[in-house]
């Protein structure tokens, strides 16, 4: 059996651990579609936090109690870094993961494609899964905020402002990590979406899944910018089985309530099924499991099943994982 995961983010990479889990009890392979729309350049480094959380997870060098970056990271590059006043000062990058980044951008500026780089990344970590970016082009989610003039951002802020004035695009990770999404969103814009492809191998694991399973990220920022990469909605051919990433409506970590408030849809089981839809009606879903306490969820033209979703640990994820493979019946 083939299983693709569509995935991003730190829940992305948890339940790929249970996925990987299930699929070394039966032999089946594992290719997981990660989001790139958090991918941004600081420092002139090219970064790509959810790539490198699979990869950390699933490699075993994740901090455990952050959640994301390195274990043991340490952090004097950053120190130095705000002693010269270097910007952008809010976003911060540990040693540990610095070397990745180091050797990311050396590749990419060499030629090479970011689908080519992941595989030489995950050489040293050997995730056991395939990991693939969804499109080796520059794709980068943008949000559209209110602009506050009388703010202290100056020019930097005008030179931002989008169509109409009276608002200004900035990129995710300063939404997320600056201002922690404490600036109301009224859009997210995937920038390079429409003119990219998918990347290479995407198309062909695809092709020749037997099941296709979204993970509880983030549907507006870490699916949406998957399935806006150009032909990769059009290649799930395979049943496509989401876990919903609500439980009793609230998110089970990040800001997902937020992000699903900029495109006016409840913070809800029901909701974020809804948002993806069924594919009888042009939607993305066969399938879509729920947690135990939304189990009276329905999503019209979806078959909905209801599962314990804390991801606890590989044991309990692992459990959902079958769960979900039971509703994409394989």
């Amino acid at each position: 059996m083939h299983i693709v995961v569509l995935a991003g983010g730190i829940g992305g990479a948890k339940f790929l651990a249970g996925v990987r889990a299930v699929a070394r009890e039966s032999g089946s392979e594992v290719t997981a579609v990660v989001n790139v729309g958090d991918d941004v350049t600081l420092h002139g480094l090219r970064i790509c936090p959810d790539l490198d959380s699979v990869m950390y997870t699933l490699g075993g060098g994740a901090d455990p109690e952050r959640g994301w970056g390195r274990r043991g990271e340490t952090w004097t590059v950053k120190e130095e870094l705000t002693a010269y006043g270097a910007e952008p000062t809010w976003f911060g990058l540990g040693d540990r993961d610095l070397a990745t980044h180091l050797v990311r951008t050396r590749m990419l500026d060499a030629g090479y494609p970011l689908s080519a780089v992941t595989e030489a990344l995950c050489t040293r970590w050997q995730p056991g899964v395939r990991l693939l970016p969804a499109t080796d082009d520059r794709v980068e989610t943008h949000v559209v905020v209110e602009d506050d003039r009388s703010g202290p951002q100056g020019e930097a802020a005008r030179a931002g402002l989008v169509a109409g004035g009276s608002q200004k695009a900035i990129h995710f990770q300063e939404w997320w990590v600056r201002h922690r999404a404490a600036l109301p969103a009224k859009r997210f814009v995937f920038v390079g979406a429409e003119a990219s492809k998918p990347a290479a191998g995407v198309l062909e694991a695809l092709a020749a899944a037997d099941a296709v399973l979204v993970a509880p990220s983030n549907p507006v920022v870490s699916i949406a910018p998957i399935l806006a990469v150009g032909g990769i909605r059009d290649a799930l051919t395979a049943p496509v089985v989401g876990v919903s990433p609500i439980i009793g409506g609230a998110p089970v970590r990040g800001m997902a309530d937020k992000c699903l408030a900029a495109v006016q849809t409840e913070c809800s089981a029901a909701g974020v099924g809804g948002l993806y839809g069924a594919r009888s009606a042009g939607g993305l879903l066969d399938g879509w499991l729920v947690d135990t306490s939304d189990a009276d969820v329905t999503v019209p033209g979806v078959t909905v099943r209801s599962h314990d979703l804390w991801m606890r640990d590989e044991a309990s994820t692992a459990a959902i994982v079958r769960a979900a493979l039971e509703v994409a019946g394989v």
